[in-house]
């Protein structure tokens, strides 16, 4: 009988494209000394074996469509960015900064769950002692709570084939391994290959699988980037430095809605649930400043409100700086371009730094004409209103164009307090809001004319 063929290849370790040699650069995302050596097989000869257990070809019109019961988590921002729960048989995966809090709330989640179903906690980078000493300072019921100290695959498949539980939790995916692959763990081939492993598990046993994921200094996801695309569902959570409120994003949801958010807060009985973090994340000052003003941003399936900063002050080296914190700094300097050609106002002497309140990053264009007005408040040193509220995507010729959900954003300000707004012409309501002055505009030297009329 013949020995079975292995195989090496070369895999990048941001884009996951595999290359048959080694080479300083990846071929196709351009970045250099990415690559590394994974094993794959043994690899059967072809021709055998190959008609063995092949799946049947069906009509899709004769496979039912009916979605099981979602594993509700607890936690409603938690079940917000999943799309209501956990699907049986999905992969998670969630990671985050060091000390954001990942295993803090998923360690509450297993120790509610577990008072309903079945859960396994199997922890591969603490002892079972820390684990324990973490779930009595955080007060959590775990009298029916499983755990394991484990970092072989086979051995927790085992366990999993044992216990038979309804969520499993790793935590985390770096220190894994199988014995298979002749590898550290942590590295890629023990990575993508453990991942595999652990999705195959998912699928044929229904088990929700949940895998912690370190990320790099540069705020991604350490590992190939080929295990984004094996999981289900991938949320990030992120730790604004200095804030102990923890913003989790859904970056990937195969059974959900994309960028919906959730927030919490770190306390010393563990993460706590925000339920309007609208109002913490506009806890202005009590004095106008110029340069601030609040909008409104769209996250998933609920309107959010956040405060924009901008801060315009003489150059002061050789070329201006453009930097912008929680937002898309390129869009920050192409609208400082359209501020100068269709409004005259030149701040190519200036430096221009803008950011988000409270840690959050805005993804959408909704913001444009907010910043580009709390731009201009700073310049000029004149505060705007604070019961002003300013939404709308700003084009390259100068026009406001109007947003997704603006009748909702305008509803939400309302609630908030604020009076006086500055939308997309578009995006008028049909219908007068009792208590609030609503100013459509069309291009952005009609917003400024607007906020030329505000006394001050």
């Amino acid at each position: 009988m013949p020995k079975a063929k292995t195989k090496s290849a070369y895999v990048c370790g941001e884009c996951g494209a595999e290359h048959m040699q080694w080479q300083g650069q990846c071929a196709t995302c351009g970045e250099w000394d990415v690559l590394s050596r994974i094993t794959i097989g043994p690899v059967s000869e072809p021709g055998v074996g190959h008609r063995d257990g092949r799946a049947e070809v069906r009509h899709l019109a004769e496979v039912e469509a009916n979605e099981a019961d979602r594993l509700a988590t607890g936690f409603g921002e938690l079940d917000r960015v999943l799309g209501g729960g956990f699907v049986p048989g999905s992969v998670v995966l969630i990671g985050g900064d060091p000390g954001a809090g990942k295993s803090t709330l998923l360690l509450q989640v297993s120790a509610d769950l577990a008072e309903r179903v079945p859960v396994l906690y199997v922890t591969g980078e603490e002892s079972l002692q820390q684990l324990a000493m973490r779930a009595q300072r955080l007060g959590l019921s775990v009298e029916r709570l499983q755990v394991a100290a484990e970092t072989r695959a086979e051995h927790i498949a085992d366990l999993v084939s044992e216990q038979r539980p309804r969520l499993l939790v790793l935590d985390s995916v770096q220190v894994l391994e199988l014995a298979s692959v002749d590898s550290t763990p942590g590295s890629v081939s023990q990575v993508r290959e453990t991942a595999a492993f652990f999705t195959r598990l998912a699928k044929t046993t229904g088990t929700v699988v949940v895998l912690v994921g370190h990320v790099t200094k540069d705020g991604n996801l350490a590992g190939p980037k080929v295990l984004e695309h094996m999981i289900d569902c991938f949320v990030m959570l992120d730790s604004p430095a200095g804030s102990r409120y923890r913003t989790l994003r859904g970056v990937k949801n195969r059974f959900g809605p994309v960028n919906e958010l959730g927030v919490f807060a770190m306390t010393e009985r563990g993460m706590k649930e925000v339920q309007n973090p609208s109002a913490i994340f506009l806890q202005r000052g009590e004095l106008d400043s110029p340069g601030s003003v609040a909008t409104v941003t769209w996250e998933g399936t609920r309107p959010l409100l956040v405060e924009l900063q901008a801060l315009v002050d003489q150059v002061q080296g050789s070329h201006p700086r453009r930097v912008a914190v929680g937002l898309d700094q390129q869009r920050l300097a192409m609208h400082l371009a359209v501020l100068h050609r269709h409004c005259g106002v030149a701040l190519a002497d200036q430096d221009v730094f803008a950011n988000v309140v409270g840690g959050v990053r805005i993804v959408e264009t909704g913001g444009d004409l907010a910043l580009m007005l709390a731009v201009l408040s700073s310049f000029r040193n004149r505060p705007l209103p604070k019961q002003l509220i300013v939404f709308g995507e700003l084009g390259l010729t100068g026009e406001v164009r109007p947003v997704a959900n603006g009748q909702e954003r305008l509803q939400a300000a309302r609630k908030h307090g604020f009076k006086i707004a500055i939308v997309p012409y578009a995006n008028r309501p049909k219908h007068v809001i009792e208590g609030m002055a609503v100013h459509g505009v069309k291009s952005l030297r009609a917003a400024l004319d607007v906020v030329a009329e505000f006394p001050g």
